[in-house]
């Protein structure tokens, strides 16, 4: 019998730690939760009774809703909560926050925080289980099970494909998933970007680095393309946004040099006519929008097993669910 997620560890704090049957489990349990979403009625009753916290101490949109959505369809309990709605304004520390939750019987905590190492921080000191939503430039393990999903979607497995990540990647914790979990799964993995936006070693992880988009666009079967992250950068990484979009922009006009058909990622939100032109991103080679499609489930079959789901029972739960 193929092991449960839960049984190997209570939480989801990053890809680095799971083993490559883990991360399959995961996908594999992923595909008949993506049937529910396409159902007049889109429930199924596994998480009946169970209470989520959605902890987002730092602004998102498609993830918090992607979790919102996924733990709905599994019939859970939920309570958002925002920096801004919670007494962490009022300085109370993560753990007073996560451990007031506790006492009012929770049973899991989404968490997406600025910090690096604060998923694994409030996981170490609460019984409930902890699913990372992204924190600081550490990991984003639900963003890269959905981006390994999709890529096997289209290309019919991962093992021998070559994915390059173009962007940001000092600055993206999506990037760090997608290098673990790719890495383990058997694909060639590359970065492209300035070296201002390299981290140093990042070859150490076993990954190809290109300095010229162009040379990365030539090697790959597929490109993730990540935006800059404006947000967290506090000097002048690179010149300015127009001379970025020159150098590293993907383009209809550089994909066609390359002559072949490229499977184009990205984990939004996109800066169009920076990191991606918009005849990239609307183009038939584009997957984003499957990307977002896919999180929901990929976050359904997470919360599944953590609440000790069995992966050969989801199809069963798949057929129990109303409509």
């Amino acid at each position: 019998m193929t092991p449960t997620l839960s049984s190997l560890g209570k939480d989801l704090v990053g890809l680095e730690d799971l083993s490559a049957a883990q991360i399959r489990t995961i996908l594999d349990t992923a595909e008949p939760f993506k049937e529910i979403s396409e159902r007049r009625i889109k429930k199924v009753p596994v998480l009946r009774g169970k209470t989520i916290v959605n902890l987002f101490l730092e602004p998102s949109t498609r993830t918090r809703i992607s979790f919102e959505f996924a733990e709905k369809r599994l019939s859970a309990d939920t309570v958002n909560l925002t920096a801004e709605g919670s007494s962490v304004v009022k300085g109370e520390t993560l753990v007073d926050t996560a451990r007031n939750l506790e006492a009012m019987r929770i049973d899991m905590v989404v968490i997406r925080h600025g910090a690096s190492g604060a998923a694994r921080f409030l996981a170490d000191r609460i019984p409930s289980n902890v699913v990372n939503a992204g924190d600081g430039a550490h990991e984003h393990p639900t963003q890269g099970l959905l981006d390994i999903l999709t890529i096997r979607d289209h290309l019919g497995g991962v093992a021998g494909r070559r994915v390059c990540i173009v962007g940001d990647i000092l600055h993206s914790r999506v990037a760090r998933s997608n290098i673990f979990g790719l890495l383990k799964l058997g694909a060639e993995v590359a970065v492209c970007g300035p070296l201002t936006l390299l981290p140093l070693g990042i070859d150490a992880l076993g990954v190809r680095v290109f300095r010229r988009v162009e040379d990365a666009i030539e090697w790959a079967d597929v490109l993730n393309v990540l935006r800059l992250q404006l947000e967290r950068m506090t000097a002048g990484f690179v010149p300015s946004l127009r001379e970025y979009n020159r150098f590293y922009g993907i383009s209809s006009r550089r994909l066609a040099r390359a002559g072949k058909e490229l499977l184009i990622l990205h984990p939004g939100p996109m800066n169009r006519g920076v990191e991606i032109d918009s005849d990239v991103a609307d183009s038939p080679y584009s997957v984003i929008l499957g990307q977002v499609t896919n999180g929901v489930a990929v976050r359904m079959a997470v919360l599944y097993l953590l609440a000790g789901g069995a992966p050969e029972a989801a199809e069963a739960a798949k057929r129990r669910g109303v409509g």
